[in-house]
């Protein structure tokens, strides 16, 4: 791990360049190799003629395209996929999968993590030519005789683009085997509207010629990182036309709700959280085990640098502390479980994994052994946007190629003494709207009468919450049902003999099933650590499903999605488990926030605080975003306890904020205790005792009604109308 900040030394100007260029390259694409086939945004046409293994389809340019065998099926499955989710979404669909896919091969080929050891997108000796096309004859692709042949017969005719999509579709496919959460076998519409090439203006010409391969490799600058700000600049013109339909009342859809509200969180905000909640927690552990333990010196030996230590108690609440760090008294490295419910790109996971590679090596483990259980054991995120998942899914992989070593693809021996491959708890959230009641019958095969009477109203109660599921994202509330009883009855189906509609498609269903059971149980966990950076969104760009379920759910924070997360991400830890979060700055002051407040300082105690203020993202220019970084504890009995606060919202900019925030410039300490002594509780925690005790005697309004603000006294004496100023002055 780097002790040091990340170094951001790429330039920003050039990967949101290439991101912007090539989602619209990418969508351009697909569009253009879906008409072949007969498919555009206005309609999928029918074949004007049809053999017993061909079709033939007019093209919008006025030409003929014909088809024969697997083409025909992945047709089809276009023509699935349009009627279901509409063309633009599978537009979409189709050029971020394939960008991520891109993405993710240019990192393993920078930092010789692919299995062949052979580069895909570039060559090693800066030639033009991909030495996956050079070496196509030795390269270890589990190619067959026949596709060999194609290749070789291809490239014999000049045609090396017609090459390279062979090889590289087959690269994609055999990366299935180490990370299936983004190669997923490609043999369907994916593969028909993709059109491969290294020359030209393709999208691979694009990032090897104009993004740095520096900014890709661990060895010298480039993070992992990476893959969040090409995320974010990918988006940014879905964006852009997002919040311009906002101002016409356009509300914004689930489809868009990603693109909207993604902002990638500063690397010294995402330190700060995640060292002071996943970090606090083990540092808890070790004060437990040993009162006398030195907390600053020990967040320093694990190179925490952004850790604050409690601030002197008095001896009351020094004596709770105690008690309380005991419940943390007996934990192993493996039992702290942290969870991003709103994950995007996964920086916040990212960096746990860092955090808790350092506790698993302070207690003797290898990095290789380590990796694993953090994988499986530790980590677990969320987000309703499926590029979110993949690319957070690839960020945590490629960590534990990092810190593991290529013996990590291989995987570790199962209780069997079989190899299993590492399989990070992260998931997209999903909607159970596709699944027939009727098929749950066919489920359970195995379980006695009364066990799956009891999995199959469970898994109703399950499927009726995750209806819609989309819409709502982490915030949905999911009963603690048996989840051991519903992870049998998914495993196994039961369909012999029967031929009916619904028993046909239970197959189909039974991995949406199981994903929603995994998904179910994650929502209905409690956690020791929570850390996030929800989207913001007010109610004016919510839709009306969204803003119904809060109003019913959250009332208390239904004005902000950022703030309903705040009273959510509480329901999701564990007593005395850590909440840390950067959101808008308002939940803290607004008098329509005044019941949240109250819910917070009631259930909770705040531990620190980094109040930023406007512009602590640099990408957001103004004072649009004002900002706070918070850490709070799941425990109701410490209005005592003094926490730090720090005031850095007069410092413009990430580096000026973080310099300020080390340096421990404009820090005050404040106990819930004084903050309830103001009406409404707004979050004055530079304000004096003598300023608190003020609230404790009579107010004006005791005395008086007030019926006017400041006046003049004389308004034709001190007021000038515009036509009375000398136009000198």
């Amino acid at each position: 791990k780097m002790d040091n900040d990340i170094k951001m030394t790429f330039s920003k100007s050039s990967i949101k360049n290439f991101a912007m260029q090539a989602r619209n390259i990418l969508r351009t694409m697909a569009e253009k190799e879906a008409g072949f086939y007969g498919v555009t945004k206005d309609e999928c046409v029918a074949p004007i003629q049809k053999g017993a293994d061909f079709e033939t389809y007019k093209t919008p340019a006025g030409t003929e395209n014909t088809i024969y065998g697997a083409d025909i099926r992945r047709r089809a499955s276009l023509k699935k996929a349009v009627n279901e989710l509409g063309f633009e979404q599978v537009i979409e669909e189709t050029a971020y999968t394939w960008f991520n896919r891109i993405i993710a091969i240019r990192f393993m080929e920078v930092n010789d993590y692919l299995p062949t050891r052979v580069r895909v997108l570039s060559s090693e000796n800066g030639g033009l030519t991909p030495d996956i096309v050079s070496h196509s004859l030795d390269v270890e692709l589990n190619l067959t005789p026949e596709e060999l042949e194609k290749v070789q017969r291809a490239k014999d005719a000049n045609k090396f683009d017609e090459a390279y999509r062979i090889l590289f579709i087959k690269q994609c496919n055999e990366l299935n085997d180490i990370l299936p959460g983004l190669f997923e076998r490609t043999d369907d519409y994916m593969e028909l509207l993709l059109k491969v090439s290294y020359t030209g203006d393709s999208v691979i010409r694009l990032l090897v010629d104009t993004v740095s391969e520096d900014n890709f490799n661990v060895e010298t600058e480039g993070q992992v990182e990476i893959i969040g700000w090409m995320y974010q600049y990918y988006n940014s013109e879905l964006k852009d036309d997002t919040f311009a339909k906002l101002k016409k009342n356009i509300k914004i859809t689930k489809e868009r709700i990603p693109a909207a509200t993604q902002l990638f969180t500063p690397d010294w905000i995402v330190r700060y959280m995640v060292e002071n909640s996943v970090g606090r927690v083990w540092i808890d552990h070790l004060r437990a085990v040993n009162e006398s333990l030195d907390e600053k010196a020990t967040a320093e030996e694990y190179g925490w640098k952004y850790y604050l230590p409690e601030a002197e108690q008095e001896d009351e609440v020094a004596k709770q502390l105690i008690e309380a760090r005991k419940s943390y008294k007996d934990i192993m490295p493996q039992d702290i479980s942290c969870i991003d419910p709103c994950m995007g790109s996964g920086h916040i996971l990212v960096y746990m994994f860092d955090v808790l590679m350092d506790i698993y090596k302070s207690e003797g483990y290898s990095e290789r052994d380590a990796v694993f259980d953090i994988l499986e054991k530790n980590i677990f995120g969320l987000d309703i946007d499926r590029r979110a998942y993949q690319l957070s899914y690839f960020a945590l992989m490629m960590k534990g190629r990092e810190y593991g070593g290529r013996r990590f693809f291989r995987g570790r021996e199962d209780e069997n003494g079989e190899r299993a491959a590492a399989m990070p708890h992260v998931y997209a959230i999903e909607e159970s709207n596709s699944i027939s009641r009727d098929q749950l019958q066919y489920f359970g095969a195995g379980l006695n009468e009364s066990s799956k009477k009891t999995a199959i109203t469970q898994m109703n109660g399950l499927l009726d919450t995750m209806k819609d599921a989309k819409e709502y994202g982490s915030i949905l509330k999911v009963e603690n049902y048996d989840w051991e009883l519903l992870r049998v009855f998914a495993a196994e189906t039961d369909t012999e003999g029967q031929m009916t509609f619904e028993s046909m498609g239970a197959e189909g269903a039974k991995k949406l099933i199981t994903r929603l059971v995994q998904i179910g149980e994650m929502l209905a966990s409690k956690y020791d650590a929570v850390v996030t950076n929800p989207p913001y969104m007010g109610g004016n760009g919510m839709g009306n499903r969204l803003i119904q379920f809060c109003k019913k759910f959250f009332p208390n924070s239904k004005s902000d999605l950022y703030a309903v997360f705040i009273e959510r991400c509480r329901n999701l830890i564990k007593i005395n488990g850590i909440q840390s979060m950067i959101t808008q700055q308002s939940w803290m002051f607004l008098g329509s926030f005044t019941k949240l407040r109250e819910d917070v300082l009631q259930n909770s105690y705040v531990m620190n605080m980094a109040h930023l203020g406007a512009r602590a993202f640099d990408e957001i220019s103004g004072e649009v975003v004002q900002t706070t970084a918070f850490v709070l504890c799941n425990n109701s009995n410490f209005d005592e306890y003094i926490a730090r606060y720090f005031r850095i919202t007069e410092e413009s900019g990430e580096e000026e904020k973080k310099v300020a925030f080390l340096a421990g410039c404009h820090e005050y300490y404040q106990n819930i205790a004084e903050l309830k002594k103001i009406p409404d509780s707004p979050f004055g925690y530079w304000f004096n005792k003598t300023i608190t005790a003020c609230f404790k005697e009579k107010k004006l309004y005791n005395f008086a009604c007030t019926r006017q603000g400041f006046a003049t006294g004389d308004n034709s004496k001190y007021l000038r109308l515009w036509h009375e100023i000398d136009q000198k002055k």
